[in-house]
């Protein structure tokens, strides 16, 4: 509420404020994992549950070391991974500093990329494979054999953000997680096309509000600690 001005002739000024999330409300710090380890045909990367489970290579244990940094002096109240090592590895450094200990969402974990598991996804998607084209022109995963249904996928990442929402009320956490949900969080915060989102660089911060069934996006692919 503005405040009355000391002298009862003077006009009431209205000035703009910062945002203030809505009592309950749960703010999410979206961190995509550092990079991973390269892909090659020579050594496809290990399965858990049919989905490729690369380690950090040395530049995302550096990145997850600068997300620490950046976001030790914040406040979280709760520090989630999936089920994928390369979250739990990029968490590590910052829940280290925080003294908590990370919890598993599994519902955000990367969409299943089907026959193109185990690394061959990043083969397909730089030679440009017509599958690959068609799925970034038509903004669908689906279109590679055996993947996870668009439909699926999107009602899967609903329900975890749904259920942190529910466990958190009125509080800050962290989620360690991947491009692709990253990118079908915010998509679905501002109604937007599916892949409008997608492309959040490795150690990237992005930001939503949820409070019920609103969703408000605060920030897409911060890197400001990742410069140098």
């Amino acid at each position: 509420m503005p405040a009355a001005s000391d002298n009862p002739g003077d006009e009431v000024e209205y000035r703009q404020s910062r945002f203030r999330p809505p009592p309950g409300a749960t703010e999410f710090l979206l961190v995509r994992h550092g990079e991973s380890a390269p892909a090659r045909a020579s050594a496809p990367f290990p399965l858990v549950d049919g989905q490729g489970d690369p380690d950090l290579a040395p530049q995302g244990r550096q990145q997850a070391q600068r997300v620490g940094a950046r976001l030790a002096t914040e406040r979280i109240d709760a520090v989630y991974v999936t089920t994928l090592r390369r979250t739990v590895q990029t968490a590590e450094p910052l829940a280290r500093r925080l003294g908590l200990v990370p919890k598993v969402e599994a519902n955000l974990r990367e969409v299943h990329l089907g026959e193109w598991e185990g690394g061959l996804f990043r083969k397909h998607v730089a030679e440009n494979h017509p599958i690959a084209h068609r799925m970034r022109t038509e903004q669908r995963w689906d279109l590679i054999p055996g993947a996870e249904e668009a439909a699926a996928f999107a009602e899967r990442v609903r329900a975890g953000v749904r259920h942190l929402a529910e466990t958190h009320p009125g509080e800050r956490v962290a989620v360690f997680t991947h491009g692709g949900v990253i990118g079908q969080i915010l998509a679905l915060a501002a109604g937007s096309q599916p892949f409008a989102f997608l492309g959040a660089d490795n150690g990237s911060v992005s930001e939503i509000v949820v409070s019920g069934d609103t969703w408000i996006v605060r920030r897409f692919n911060d890197t400001a600690h990742l410069a140098g």
